[in-house]
């Protein structure tokens, strides 16, 4: 086993062995019900340079998404207020001017401190939540975001009819996301 790494096997009904880091710097072992413990130990072994190069980089990652998110402190009522009252200035004329655009009613508007998303739309009201941390990205990566959860309203999924309307009325999708990804650090464990 690789030394100061916490690898944690899990069984379950999967078909064959897989691996992913952890933030906290460890290994999660996907394991079919049938495999062996010799088969999961050759397994880990087989991919030691694998877990040797990605357990670093995924502490990295955390790193720098707790450095992003600490430059906007949240920890006082004072400070949400202010937080609130400085997006709110950015989002409503973003929402304005996009939803007489697509031709969509959205719902309510709040704000929250999540950093596990930068925007939500409720299917049946279509209110709309944003996050706090979108104040720590250029305004181009929140206009994103608008025109992405107002999208939603149109077509509720992920799927390519709502990625094409996201397209037409914001071309820079990609471009945005990926911005956003990289200030942020918000890049997904390492899976093998």
């Amino acid at each position: 086993m690789i030394e100061g790494v916490n690898i944690n096997i899990i069984r379950k009904d999967v078909k064959s062995l897989s691996m992913r880091t952890t933030k906290e710097g460890g290994v999660n072992v996907s394991a079919p019900l049938s495999a062996t413990q010799k088969e999961i130990d050759d397994f880990i072994s087989k991919h030691e340079s694998w877990i040797e190069k990605n357990v670093p980089k995924t502490l990295q990652r955390v790193e720098a998404k707790n450095n992003f998110y600490s430059q906007l402190p949240l920890l006082t009522h004072r400070q949400q207020n202010d937080a609130r009252r400085k997006l709110s200035a950015i989002i409503l004329p973003l929402i304005e001017k996009y939803s007489k655009m697509m031709n969509v009613t959205p719902g309510s508007i709040v704000y929250s401190a999540t950093k596990s998303q930068w925007g939500r739309c409720t299917d049946k009201t279509h209110n709309l939540q944003f996050s706090y941390y979108l104040l720590l990205l250029p305004e181009w990566c929140i206009e994103h975001v608008v025109v992405h959860e107002l999208a939603h309203i149109i077509e509720p999924n992920h799927s390519p009819a709502f990625y094409a309307v996201v397209d037409k009325y914001y071309s820079r999708r990609k471009e945005a996301m990926a911005e956003t990804s990289r200030l942020s650090g918000n890049i997904d464990e390492e899976e093998m």
